[in-house]
């Protein structure tokens, strides 16, 4: 259903601070952070509850299992915005409420977050599936070229990021093939190049196993991280940088948006325009689960030089032309690619 944004509900939250309001969000852990939504619960006076979850279905059950009204935001990964609206799970904001103008262009992606010229969600953080490593372990000249990960220069010193879809949208673009282009027949040539590169790592790893490696010296480059990765570690560890090569980075993106049936639209919004605003971006681009990039290009104005030197800010319009998007696979696509995935990992 179309939601009606009033200015008098609104007002009344504003003005009644006492109010025992909630606010219930579905979100990531870098959502979680006490210092992105303290600001928010203070002005509006209300307790925002946040539950974290992990990949889409998992919050797409989440939605299905809960009584209509009971959740109000979401945070959702941007490609899978289209999906959440086919399956209803999210309701139509106003375009105009929201600071799109103030963004990275790339960033808008309004083909991600319209549908039918609707929109639904906006994106609030971005970053980078790419090449992560020690520099003082690893000739980060080296790191320019994905070919040096499987020229036996660095076999036994790889990790590889636990997750089909980003490490092999990279392998892809280092045989030259685009990310929208892998097709079930392509999928074919990446094969080799994925077994290459399992026989070079020491370990296919989820985060933290590949992040904790990292950071201890038992690994020293991980394939899929980014900033988002070695951010955090930074205060800790100077060493750790990461970089895009010349074949390219993937670009991840999440979006957020207003959960369909919410009996609270205004604050839900509220909230959703908060996170874009240059003083929340600046939180959740630092947040203490993960760094990563935020869509609203202002928060250059609120972010330390020292925040935006680990996220790598000036290159941003370099990083931008060079990234590609997640491979989008239809069903039978994503069965192919999970089967390959399960075939390396048992190599």
């Amino acid at each position: 259903m179309t939601l009606r944004f009033g200015i008098s509900a609104l007002a009344l939250l504003v003005a009644s601070p006492a109010l025992s309001q909630e606010l219930n969000a579905l979100v990531w852990c870098d959502h979680a952070d006490p210092a992105l939504v303290a600001p928010f619960e203070e002005k509006f006076g209300v307790k925002v509850n946040l539950k974290e979850y992990e990949g889409t279905a998992a919050g797409m059950a989440i939605l299905d299992g809960s009584q209509p009204g009971e959740w109000d935001v979401l945070v959702i990964d941007a490609v899978d915005v289209g999906r959440a609206v086919e399956a209803g799970k999210l309701a139509p904001i106003p375009a105009e409420a929201l600071p799109t103008g103030d963004f990275f262009p790339e960033l808008v992606m309004a083909e991600n977050n319209t549908v039918d010229g609707v929109t639904y969600a906006v994106t609030e953080k971005f970053g980078y599936n790419t090449i992560a490593y020690d520099k003082t372990k690893v000739d980060p000249a080296d790191m320019a070229d994905m070919a040096t990960l499987v020229s036996g220069k660095y076999d036994g010193r790889i990790a590889i990021y636990d997750y089909y879809l980003p490490v092999l949208g990279l392998v892809a673009m280092g045989q030259g093939i685009a990310t929208a282009d892998i097709t079930a027949e392509s999928l074919a040539l990446l094969r080799e190049p994925l077994f290459a590169l399992k026989k070079a790592s020491k370990q296919v790893a989820d985060v933290v196993s590949a992040q904790t490696a990292l950071a201890t010296g038992e690994v020293d480059i991980m394939v899929g991280g980014g900033e988002w990765v070695t951010a955090v570690l930074a205060a800790d560890n100077p060493n750790l940088d990461w970089t895009i090569p010349k074949q390219g980075g993937l670009r991840w993106a999440q979006s957020i948006g207003v959960v369909a049936g919410t009996t609270q639209p205004d604050l839900a919004l509220e909230f959703v325009k908060y996170i874009v605003s240059p003083e929340g971006q600046a939180k959740l681009a630092t947040s203490a689960c993960y760094w990563g990039m935020p869509a609203n290009a202002k928060t250059g104005d609120v972010l330390t030089p020292e925040q935006k030197a680990v996220l790598r800010w000036d290159e941003q319009a370099d990083f931008l032309a060079r990234a590609q998007l997640y491979p989008i696979p239809d069903a039978a696509l994503d069965t192919a690619m999970q089967d390959l995935w399960t075939e390396m990992l048992q190599q």
